[in-house]
């Protein structure tokens, strides 16, 4: 029979998170996560499976 309250404060923590002005700190966020920003570092952006863009679809260079 306590649920109500519970439910209550769930709902309204719910609607604070979805209606919050965003104050997510993106660039700690980031930091946290260990995502570098190659354009910052003047790298170009690597493909994600470490293969270079010059090899045919089997996966050999050349």
């Amino acid at each position: 029979m306590g649920r109500g309250r519970a439910k209550a404060k769930q709902t309204k923590v719910a609607r604070e998170l979805k209606y919050s002005g965003g104050g997510t700190d993106l660039d700690r966020l980031r930091h946290e996560l260990g995502v570098a920003d190659r354009a910052a570092r003047g790298r170009e952006a690597e493909p994600a499976d470490g293969l270079s863009g010059d090899a045919d679809e089997n996966g050999h260079a050349g």
